[in-house]
Protein backbone atom coordinates (compact mmCIF):
# COMPACT_ATOMS: atom_id res chain seq x y z
CA UNK A 1 0.00 0.00 0.00
CA UNK A 2 1.35 3.13 -0.78
CA UNK A 3 2.30 6.03 1.61
CA UNK A 4 -0.47 8.58 2.03
CA UNK A 5 1.81 11.84 2.61
CA UNK A 6 0.12 15.18 3.92
CA UNK A 7 1.13 19.01 3.47
CA UNK A 8 1.37 21.15 5.97
CA UNK A 9 -1.47 22.64 5.20
CA UNK A 10 -2.91 19.24 6.03
CA UNK A 11 -1.87 19.22 9.34
CA UNK A 12 -2.21 22.86 10.60
CA UNK A 13 -6.21 22.41 9.61
CA UNK A 14 -6.65 19.23 11.48
CA UNK A 15 -5.23 20.41 14.93
CA UNK A 16 -6.64 24.17 14.16
CA UNK A 17 -3.17 25.75 14.40
CA UNK A 18 -1.44 28.02 11.91
CA UNK A 19 1.07 26.73 9.50
CA UNK A 20 3.45 28.58 10.69
CA UNK A 21 2.92 26.83 14.25
CA UNK A 22 3.62 23.34 12.30
CA UNK A 23 6.79 24.71 11.16
CA UNK A 24 7.69 26.00 14.18
CA UNK A 25 7.37 22.66 16.00
CA UNK A 26 9.32 20.63 13.34
CA UNK A 27 12.56 23.28 14.11
CA UNK A 28 12.18 22.78 17.80
CA UNK A 29 12.48 19.08 17.50
CA UNK A 30 8.72 18.82 18.87
CA UNK A 31 7.72 16.65 15.65
CA UNK A 32 9.88 14.08 14.10
CA UNK A 33 11.88 14.77 11.57
CA UNK A 34 10.13 15.34 7.85
CA UNK A 35 11.54 13.64 4.82
CA UNK A 36 10.83 15.71 1.47
CA UNK A 37 9.88 14.78 -1.98
CA UNK A 38 11.18 15.74 -5.23
CA UNK A 39 9.37 18.88 -5.57
CA UNK A 40 11.05 19.45 -2.48
CA UNK A 41 7.55 19.95 -0.25
CA UNK A 42 7.63 18.49 3.15
CA UNK A 43 6.29 15.05 3.27
CA UNK A 44 3.96 14.60 6.71
CA UNK A 45 2.61 11.49 7.52
CA UNK A 46 0.01 10.04 10.49
CA UNK A 47 3.10 9.81 12.69
CA UNK A 48 3.66 13.45 12.59
CA UNK A 49 0.12 14.66 12.83
CA UNK A 50 -0.88 12.75 15.78
CA UNK A 51 2.75 14.30 17.37
CA UNK A 52 1.15 17.86 16.35
CA UNK A 53 -2.37 16.77 18.36
CA UNK A 54 0.11 15.45 21.29
CA UNK A 55 2.51 19.03 20.99
CA UNK A 56 -0.95 21.56 20.61
CA UNK A 57 -1.60 20.32 24.26
CA UNK A 58 1.72 19.74 25.64
CA UNK A 59 2.89 23.43 24.32
CA UNK A 60 -0.52 25.23 24.84
CA UNK A 61 -0.27 24.57 28.46
CA UNK A 62 0.81 27.40 30.96
CA UNK A 63 3.24 25.30 33.32
CA UNK A 64 3.40 26.81 36.97
CA UNK A 65 7.06 25.51 36.90
CA UNK A 66 8.45 22.52 39.19
CA UNK A 67 8.15 19.38 37.98
CA UNK A 68 5.00 19.90 35.34
CA UNK A 69 6.69 21.11 32.44
CA UNK A 70 9.30 18.52 32.35
CA UNK A 71 6.85 15.89 33.16
CA UNK A 72 4.71 16.86 30.22
CA UNK A 73 7.68 16.88 27.83
CA UNK A 74 8.66 13.61 28.54
CA UNK A 75 5.30 12.61 27.27
CA UNK A 76 5.83 14.49 23.84
CA UNK A 77 9.54 13.14 23.36
CA UNK A 78 8.27 9.34 23.79
CA UNK A 79 5.66 10.69 21.02
CA UNK A 80 8.61 11.89 18.78
CA UNK A 81 10.40 8.09 18.95
CA UNK A 82 7.06 6.62 17.95
CA UNK A 83 7.23 4.88 21.82
CA UNK A 84 3.34 5.07 22.33
CA UNK A 85 2.69 2.63 25.13
CA UNK A 86 6.16 4.78 26.91
CA UNK A 87 3.99 8.32 26.11
CA UNK A 88 1.02 6.49 27.80
CA UNK A 89 2.63 5.92 30.54
CA UNK A 90 4.04 9.34 31.21
CA UNK A 91 0.50 10.15 30.53
CA UNK A 92 -0.85 8.38 33.29
CA UNK A 93 2.20 9.62 35.77
CA UNK A 94 1.74 12.91 34.54
CA UNK A 95 -1.70 13.07 35.49
CA UNK A 96 -0.92 11.42 38.75
CA UNK A 97 1.88 14.54 39.46
CA UNK A 98 -0.56 17.03 39.14
CA UNK A 99 -3.22 15.35 40.84
CA UNK A 100 -0.73 14.98 43.94
CA UNK A 101 0.63 18.40 43.39
CA UNK A 102 -3.38 19.70 43.38
CA UNK A 103 -3.63 17.49 46.65
CA UNK A 104 -0.83 19.35 48.50
CA UNK A 105 -2.51 22.56 47.69
CA UNK A 106 -5.57 21.70 48.97
CA UNK A 107 -4.49 20.46 52.13
CA UNK A 108 -2.89 23.63 52.80
CA UNK A 109 -5.69 25.77 52.27
CA UNK A 110 -7.82 23.63 54.60
CA UNK A 111 -5.01 23.40 56.92
CA UNK A 112 -4.66 27.45 56.50
CA UNK A 113 -8.57 27.60 57.35
CA UNK A 114 -8.12 25.81 60.38
CA UNK A 115 -5.32 28.16 62.04
CA UNK A 116 -6.79 31.53 60.81
CA UNK A 117 -9.78 29.93 63.62
CA UNK A 118 -7.62 29.39 65.84
CA UNK A 119 -8.44 25.19 65.49
CA UNK A 120 -4.05 24.67 65.31
CA UNK A 121 -2.43 24.40 68.46
CA UNK A 122 0.59 26.33 68.78
CA UNK A 123 3.73 24.75 68.71
CA UNK A 124 5.71 26.41 71.04
CA UNK A 125 5.23 28.61 74.25
CA UNK A 126 8.74 30.33 74.49
CA UNK A 127 10.35 32.81 72.70
CA UNK A 128 13.01 31.74 70.30
CA UNK A 129 15.57 33.97 68.48
CA UNK A 130 16.11 33.97 64.24
CA UNK A 131 18.62 31.51 64.49
CA UNK A 132 16.76 28.72 66.49
CA UNK A 133 12.93 29.38 64.20
CA UNK A 134 14.81 28.88 61.32
CA UNK A 135 16.31 25.66 63.09
CA UNK A 136 12.74 24.63 64.45
CA UNK A 137 11.73 25.43 60.92
CA UNK A 138 14.21 23.92 58.85
CA UNK A 139 14.21 26.90 56.74
CA UNK A 140 17.29 29.79 56.17
CA UNK A 141 17.62 32.35 58.13
CA UNK A 142 17.32 34.65 54.96
CA UNK A 143 14.51 33.35 54.44
CA UNK A 144 12.72 34.16 57.41
CA UNK A 145 14.20 37.83 56.49
CA UNK A 146 12.82 37.36 53.22
CA UNK A 147 8.95 36.52 54.59
CA UNK A 148 9.29 39.66 56.67
CA UNK A 149 10.75 42.16 53.47
CA UNK A 150 8.02 41.39 52.11
CA UNK A 151 5.03 41.98 54.40
CA UNK A 152 4.05 38.32 55.40
CA UNK A 153 4.55 38.89 59.38
CA UNK A 154 6.04 41.78 61.42
CA UNK A 155 8.82 40.35 64.46
CA UNK A 156 8.81 41.97 67.69
CA UNK A 157 12.12 42.97 68.66
CA UNK A 158 13.74 42.82 72.25
CA UNK A 159 13.78 46.25 73.84
CA UNK A 160 16.92 46.31 75.05
CA UNK A 161 19.17 44.99 72.07
CA UNK A 162 16.90 44.76 68.99
CA UNK A 163 17.36 41.02 68.15
CA UNK A 164 14.00 39.80 66.68
CA UNK A 165 11.92 37.47 69.07
CA UNK A 166 9.51 35.12 67.97
CA UNK A 167 6.65 33.74 70.12
CA UNK A 168 4.39 31.48 69.91
CA UNK A 169 2.00 33.65 67.72
CA UNK A 170 4.56 34.53 65.09
CA UNK A 171 6.26 30.67 64.67
CA UNK A 172 2.76 29.67 64.27
CA UNK A 173 2.42 31.69 61.46
CA UNK A 174 5.49 31.15 59.87
CA UNK A 175 4.61 27.46 59.86
CA UNK A 176 1.50 28.47 57.73
CA UNK A 177 3.78 30.88 55.73
CA UNK A 178 6.26 27.30 55.03
CA UNK A 179 3.77 25.26 54.35
CA UNK A 180 1.79 27.67 51.79
CA UNK A 181 5.03 28.39 49.72
CA UNK A 182 5.76 24.33 49.99
CA UNK A 183 2.44 24.17 48.19
CA UNK A 184 2.99 25.91 45.73
CA UNK A 185 1.26 29.60 46.55
CA UNK A 186 3.21 32.40 45.80
CA UNK A 187 4.14 35.14 47.89
CA UNK A 188 2.06 37.33 46.93
CA UNK A 189 -0.76 35.19 47.27
CA UNK A 190 0.45 34.78 50.83
CA UNK A 191 0.25 38.47 51.25
CA UNK A 192 -2.85 39.21 50.53
CA UNK A 193 -4.66 36.78 52.57
CA UNK A 194 -2.55 37.26 55.72
CA UNK A 195 -3.53 41.08 54.86
CA UNK A 196 -6.96 40.06 54.95
CA UNK A 197 -6.28 38.03 58.19
CA UNK A 198 -5.02 41.03 60.33
CA UNK A 199 -7.98 43.10 59.46
CA UNK A 200 -9.89 40.42 61.40
CA UNK A 201 -11.57 38.80 58.10
CA UNK A 202 -11.23 35.49 58.44
CA UNK A 203 -14.11 34.57 55.84
CA UNK A 204 -13.48 33.10 52.52
CA UNK A 205 -9.27 33.00 52.96
CA UNK A 206 -9.08 30.43 50.05
CA UNK A 207 -11.17 32.26 47.72
CA UNK A 208 -8.75 35.29 48.70
CA UNK A 209 -5.77 32.92 48.18
CA UNK A 210 -6.29 32.21 44.98
CA UNK A 211 -7.99 35.60 43.44
CA UNK A 212 -5.55 38.20 42.51
CA UNK A 213 -6.24 41.97 43.36
CA UNK A 214 -7.05 44.03 40.43
CA UNK A 215 -4.23 46.55 41.72
CA UNK A 216 -1.48 43.31 42.18
CA UNK A 217 0.96 44.40 39.33
CA UNK A 218 2.27 40.91 38.16
CA UNK A 219 -0.16 37.64 37.47
CA UNK A 220 1.36 34.05 38.04
CA UNK A 221 -0.01 31.32 38.29
CA UNK A 222 0.86 30.85 41.72
CA UNK A 223 -1.19 33.87 42.70
CA UNK A 224 -3.52 31.76 42.07
CA UNK A 225 -2.60 27.96 42.37
CA UNK A 226 -5.72 25.92 43.13
CA UNK A 227 -7.38 27.43 39.63
CA UNK A 228 -4.01 26.34 38.09
CA UNK A 229 -3.66 23.47 38.82
CA UNK A 230 -7.44 22.45 38.61
CA UNK A 231 -7.03 23.60 34.73
CA UNK A 232 -3.88 21.75 34.92
CA UNK A 233 -5.52 18.52 35.57
CA UNK A 234 -8.26 19.13 33.25
CA UNK A 235 -5.26 19.58 30.96
CA UNK A 236 -3.45 16.19 31.63
CA UNK A 237 -6.76 14.45 31.80
CA UNK A 238 -7.20 15.38 28.02
CA UNK A 239 -3.65 14.68 27.30
CA UNK A 240 -4.27 11.13 28.59
CA UNK A 241 -7.33 10.84 26.41
CA UNK A 242 -6.17 11.90 23.42
CA UNK A 243 -2.79 9.43 23.25
CA UNK A 244 -5.20 6.54 24.51
CA UNK A 245 -7.38 7.31 21.32
CA UNK A 246 -4.20 7.73 19.56
CA UNK A 247 -3.32 4.30 20.18
CA UNK A 248 -6.16 2.80 19.75
CA UNK A 249 -6.43 3.49 16.02
CA UNK A 250 -2.69 2.67 15.38
CA UNK A 251 -3.69 -0.55 16.55
CA UNK A 252 -6.72 -0.97 14.46
CA UNK A 253 -4.49 0.37 11.14
CA UNK A 254 -2.43 -2.20 11.83
CA UNK A 255 -5.07 -4.63 12.25
CA UNK A 256 -6.24 -3.83 8.97
CA UNK A 257 -5.95 -6.09 6.38
CA UNK A 258 -3.29 -4.81 3.53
Amino acid sequence: VAMTYLRTSDLARAVGVHPNTVRRYVERGWLPPVQRGANGYRRFTQQHLDCLRVASIVHIATYPGRALRPSANKILRRAVADEWGAALEHARAHLALVHSERAQAETAARLLERWATGAVDEATECTLRIGQVASLLEVSVDMLRNWERNGLLITPRNEHNRYRTYGPAEVSRLRVIRMLGRAGYSQMAMLRMMLRLDRGETANLRHVLDTPAPDEDVDTAADHWLTTLADQEAVARRLLAMIEEILSARTGRQASPA
